[in-house]
């Protein structure tokens, strides 16, 4: 699992910085990727990377302002050009389904593959064997979500030490074995095959937000994850203007970090007052309270 950032930026692109977009890679756990978010531009930032766009499977939309959404409908309508695109859910906030009908319509673009649209509420929204997703609301100046995306734990694999120590040949057997049931060997033994299966294997577990004040539904959101990404738009020392346009500083988000026990924090949706110069400010002042951070830049990759 991996997060590759495609835009970074908040309100405006700039030469350092695209709108906002992140990846989360799932290629090997389940051939897709998942998008948050989708500023303008962001299908050019697909082409600079070995990310696919026919392999998007879900884009989560945190709020309709428009350094989040504008590259949307450009994406959706280049993908039908793509006869390997696979059907796409698009998740976001109420008005995510007449936004993209609009515009689709009066644009007379073509969708050719099956795209489903969901507007979302509070709980969970997506969950499967592999995966569950769910959203919790933030605290901007319009209708804004933070998600939690939690990978099930995976079975434990078969002892093979145990095995080995034991004696167990080769055989179909195996394969029960691992699927926990009892198995009688050849030569009369009786094995047990949840004696055989080591612990699972913790799920990841990454929260992702969109623009918001201090809450404190982002420690619920974030409670425990190995990653959290959050918006840090301004340095400390502009709070009132944080809050002003309902935006975060870096001294709220590490705070937050701190009370959630997440095992990372990212920080991004950067300001363009902030120039590449003054980034190593702002990552000093998230790590004078909560070390373990680090500040997405278009293009970072970070593995999970």
């Amino acid at each position: 699992m991996e997060l590759f950032f495609l835009g970074t930026g908040s309100g405006l692109p700039s030469n350092e910085r695209n709108v906002s977009c992140c990846v989360l890679n799932l290629m090997k756990e389940r051939k897709a990727l998942w998008v948050f978010d989708c500023g303008e531009g962001t299908q050019h930032q697909f082409l600079k990377t070995p990310l696919k766009i026919p392999k998007i499977e879900k884009i989560f939309i945190t709020h309709l302002h428009g350094d989040h959404l504008f590259g949307l409908p450009g994406l959706l309508s280049s993908r039908s050009f793509d006869h390997q695109a696979t059907p796409l859910t698009v998740y976001g906030p109420k008005g995510i389904k007449e936004y993209l009908t609009v515009v689709m319509n009066i644009s007379a673009s073509r969708v050719s593959y099956q795209l489903e649209i969901k507007e979302i509420e509070e709980g969970v929204i997506f969950e499967d064997e592999q995966f569950i997703v769910s959203c919790l609301p933030l605290t901007h100046r319009i209708e804004s979500y933070g998600f939690r995306v939690v990978e099930k734990d995976k079975p434990g694999a078969l002892n093979t030490k145990l095995l080995a120590k034991l004696k167990v040949p080769e055989g179909p057997h195996l394969k029960q074995l691992k699927e926990g049931k009892e198995v009688e060997l050849a030569d009369g033994r009786i094995l047990q095959g949840k004696d055989f299966i080591t612990s699972p294997l913790k799920g990841k577990v990454v929260a992702i937000f969109g623009d918001t004040v201090p809450t404190k539904t982002a420690i619920v959101l974030a409670n425990n994850a190995d990653v959290m990404v959050h918006e840090a738009t301004f340095e400390d020392a502009l709070e009132e203007l944080a809050e002003k346009y309902g935006h975060s500083t870096t001294t709220q988000v590490a705070k937050i970090a701190k009370k959630a026990n997440v095992k990372k924090l990212i920080i991004t949706h950067i300001s363009s007052r902030h120039s590449e110069q003054s980034h190593k400010q702002l990552l000093d002042e998230c790590r004078k309270l909560f070390k373990e951070t680090e500040i997405a830049n278009d293009f970072s990759h970070f593995m999970i």
